[in-house]
This record gives structure tokens, C-alpha cells and sequence, in this order.
């Protein structure tokens, strides 16, 4: 941008059709909230400052604004008294402004900082007090019209309900954003008057305000018009949602990413993907998620805020805050709970959950475990069955498996526990103590057998009754034996 540009974001509303306890501009879409992707549009056309207007339910407001943008400024509407009241109390607060007031709202989730960096640029080339970035529709019904006189200047705009039958016929519709001149912005809003049926003050008088001192106004069609809709209600997100996602879907498939089914995908803004990536039906990507080059993910998994290395393989996976190196294998129907870490050519398999545990190069844990609070090094196999105890009614503790260990199957490792380098265990031991390298850990004693018990004990059952016939077919055959071997 050529001249010094403020945005003012209007998110002062209360949005009762979205009938939530949420304030309808914190609503998320696509991993952000509807002003996230607003303020993210803002902070693409390098604006010397942002300043947020709030109103209802304002900390709540206030405090996402600043986590997103800490140095935005926030002004308070108090009173909800229209738009132009709006700009007037952003101004306030902005203190001083020159060059171009660009204005948006923070209901319009799908507007891109590359439509208004356009637009504010239009605008600028005009040297105009004021410019509209309006659009092009088939039905135009419930929009302000832009009315052009026949230079094609820009003469006002008319509401729906204040149309004519010929003014109603107008295609050309304004989007509500604007940009301003500032010094004519800041003569402007003292004069703009609250003479109308709702009592409030509009911005767009301001045209009017132009027009009767002799200054341009401009109108702008933004090509893609859904960029500029708002959200005022649960089936609106809903619609705007699906649309946002198709987009990024899109773009991602036109950057080198295959997606089997768009239609079941859905991939967060925040996601990152490199080239040859592979995503399978039913796939849900979410937050910051990276996923490297020619990694697979699906079908039917969701990974929030997760990393996974180039050429791993995630199946049937849930997955949040995990990190999975390059060429592993993940699932299917894995649980990959917070703080999860497995190395490079790793393997978390089936019907295994994992908590805050970090899984060594080349290890593996394949079958039917717990692993929770753990340790364990490059290279060493967990056995199926095995329970990591790290929680003992009132701590957690930590589990470490050295590297290149054996743990057998049906293992149940009691923090806090270690087994060292080479070790193992035997099947359906309790590791209590620590192992030390290459010993072999087994609990259980020698095993005994009592004949006959279920004869005895289970009598009249039917594994009685298998039991008996067992041993009686035993008997007959050990006979058959002794008379064929009388020496």
C-alpha cells in the first residue's frame, strides 16, 4: 500500500439468531473463529493498525482479538446505534488517522486478504473520499443497491425497502466494506444524522455526505461476491463452513495434494500440506496439523494440532497434539492422546492408546495396549497386551523401556519402572522392579496343574461333561498304548 491504512473490524453486535452463549463472531469455521479469519484478511494488507470495535460480551471479544492480534486497538460501543456510531467510537480510540480507513465486519469468514488488499488499492488509484466494494448477483433481493448515473459515477446507494421498481432491478449490490479517505472520514461522520426509522447512524450516509460536497465516489465488483456475505445465523455457518472448506480443499489438490473424496475431507485454514500428500476418505485435519511429503492419512482419521513426518502411514487414527516421525506406521484404530512422540519408522498398531509417551526410533508397540507416561527406546518391541501403570490413585508416574528390549506379551509395567537396554520380560509378567540390561523379568511362578478340578468343582456343567469325556478318551488311548507295547 502506497499511503499509511487503518482497518476498523465492527464486531460490537450481539447476533441473537445464532441463539448461542457464544458471541456470534466467535463462532468457529475451519479452525479459526468467523473475526479469526477476518483479522487474518487485515493483517494481510499491512495495515499500520487494527482496530476492533466490541460491544456485546466484550471480554470474551476482547480477549480473543488479543490473542490473535495483541496489538490491535479496541474501542467499546457501548450502545449499539448503528455503523456509522460504530466508526465514530473506533476512531475515538484510534486517536489520530490519515491516508485510508478501510471498513470491515467480522461476520464474513470467507473475505481474503488478497480481495482487499484490490480493493484498498482501487481505491487509492481513484483519490476518492470514498469507495464501495460491491458485487455483481443474479437476485439482488435484501441488498443495497449501488446506483451509477449514467457517467457510471457512483450516486448512492438505496435500500430494499426504499427501492423503486426500476431501482430494485439493479444487479450491482454493496457489500458493506468501504474505504475511506481519512481526512474526509473524520469531516464526515460528525455530520452523519440519526433521522430514520431505527434511530441509528449508517456509514453509508457518508456517500450522500460525498456526493453533496462534489467528491468521488467509487464501486468496486468483487468477482467472488460469497466473499462478502455475512453469517447471522447456525444454518448460515453451516452453509459458509462447507463452502470455506471446499475451497481449501481445493487449493490444496491444486498444490499438489491428492484427495480421494473431497466431499468427506475436511482441512482446517491452519493445516499445512506438502506435495504428495495423500488423503483417504473420511479425513478430518484440523488445527495446525502438518503432515510431510508422501505421507497417507485415512481413511477415517482426525488429527488436531498434529505433525507427521514425510512417508508415515495413519489409519484409522485419532490423534491430537502427537508427533509421528518420518515412515511410520500409525493404526488402524489407534489413540494418540497429547504429548504422543513416535520416531522415525516407529509403529503405534491396533487398538493402542498412547498419553505424553515418546516412542523411540524403529520401536514398536503393535497390539492392544496402554502406553501412557512412558519411555521407550529406539528399536525395542512392546508385546501385545501390555498396560503401562503409570497412575497410582493419586500421581502419575514414568515408565522407561530401555533400547533394543523385548517385552513379551501381557506385560504390566508398574510406575515408576525401568527396563534397561536389551532386557526382557516374560508373558504375563508384572515388572515392579527395575530390570536391569539384558536380564530377563519374570513374576510369575512355576505353573502347577490339579487334575480333575473341574470334574470335581464345576460338577453337572457342560465343562464337566468335556473335561470327563477328555479324560476318559486319554485313559483308552493310554490302554491302547501299554497293549501294543506289552516289553
Amino acid at each position: 500500500m502506497t499511503t499509511e491504512l487503518t482497518v476498523i473490524v465492527l464486531a460490537a453486535g450481539g447476533g441473537t439468531r445464532m441463539k448461542s452463549k457464544t458471541m456470534k463472531v466467535l463462532h468457529p469455521i475451519a479452525g479459526r473463529t468467523m473475526i479469526g479469519h477476518v483479522l487474518a484478511a487485515a493483517r494481510a494488507t499491512g495495515p499500520e493498525r487494527i482496530v476492533a470495535v466490541v460491544g456485546h460480551q466484550r471480554e470474551q471479544v476482547e480477549a480473543h482479538i488479543l490473542s490473535r492480534e495483541p496489538n490491535a486497538v479496541l474501542a467499546v460501543q457501548e450502545e449499539q446505534l448503528g455503523t456509522g456510531h460504530a466508526v465514530r467510537m473506533a476512531v475515538e480510540a484510534a486517536e489520530r488517522m490519515s491516508g485510508t480507513v478501510l471498513v470491515a465486519y467480522g461476520d464474513t469468514p470467507l473475505l481474503t486478504g488478497a480481495s482487499l488488499r484490490w480493493f484498498v488499492a482501487e481505491h487509492e488509484a481513484s483519490q476518492g473520499a470514498v469507495s464501495i466494494l460491491s458485487g455483481i448477483v443474479d437476485d439482488p433481493f435484501g441488498y443495497g443497491r449501488v446506483l451509477r448515473n449514467d457517467e457510471g459515477d457512483v450516486e448512492a446507494i438505496v435500500e430494499e425497502k426504499d427501492a423503486s421498481e426500476a431501482q430494485r432491478e439493479v444487479r450491482e449490490i454493496n457489500s458493506g466494506i468501504l474505504a475511506f479517505d481519512a481526512e474526509f472520514l473524520l469531516g464526515a461522520l460528525p455530520r452523519i444524522g440519526n433521522d430514520n426509522a431505527k434511530g441509528e447512524y449508517y456509514l453509508t450516509d457518508a456517500i450522500a455526505i460525498a456526493r453533496q460536497d462534489g467528491l468521488t465516489v467509487g464501486a468496486y465488483p468483487i468477482d467472488d461476491v460469497m466473499q462478502t456475505e455475512g453469517v447471522n445465523d447456525r444454518a448460515q455457518l453451516a452453509k459458509m463452513g462447507a463452502e470455506l472448506n471446499r475451497r481449501i480443499v481445493e487449493g490444496w489438490m491444486q498444490s499438489g495434494v491428492t484427495v480421494m473424496d473431497p466431499a468427506t475431507t475436511w482441512i482446517d485454514a491452519d493445516v499445512v500440506l506438502a506435495q504428495d500428500v495423500t488423503i483417504l476418505p473420511g479425513v478430518q485435519l484440523l488445527g495446525a496439523t502438518k503432515i510431510g511429503e508422501d505421507a497417507v492419512i485415512g481413511p477415517d482419521s482426525t488429527l488436531k494440532d498434529c505433525e507427521i513426518g514425510a512417508g508415515a502411514r495413519v489409519v484409522r487414527t485419532h490423534g491430537e497434539l502427537a508427533v509421528i516421525g518420518a515412515e511410520a506406521n500409525v493404526g488402524p484404530f489407534s489413540f494418540l492422546r497429547p504429548g504422543t512422540e513416535l520416531g522415525a519408522g516407529g509403529k503405534i498398531g491396533g487398538f493402542v492408546e498412547t498419553k505424553n509417551a515418546t516412542i523411540g526410533d524403529g520401536a514398536k508397540v503393535p497390539h492392544l495396549s496402554y502406553v501412557g507416561d512412558a519411555e521407550i527406546g529406539e528399536g525395542t518391541n512392546i508385546g501385545a497386551g501390555t498396560i503401562f501403570a503409570n497412575y497410582d490413585g493419586v500421581q502419575k508416574h514414568r515408565t522407561k523401556i530401555g533400547k533394543h528390549a523385548k517385552t513379551a506379551s501381557n506385560n504390566t509395567f508398574v510406575a515408576p519402572v525401568e527396563v534397561g537396554d536389551g532386557a526382557g520380560t516374560g508373558a504375563g509378567t508384572v515388572v515392579r522392579r527395575d530390570v536391569p540390561p539384558g536380564a530377563l523379568a519374570v513374576s510369575s511362578g512355576p505353573q502347577r496343574n490339579i487334575e480333575g478340578w473341574a470334574q470335581s468343582k464345576r460338577a453337572g456343567t457342560a465343562q464337566a461333561e468335556a473335561a470327563a469325556a477328555a479324560a476318559d478318551e486319554r485313559d483308552v488311548s493310554h490302554e491302547r498304548t501299554e497293549l501294543g507295547n506289552p516289553g
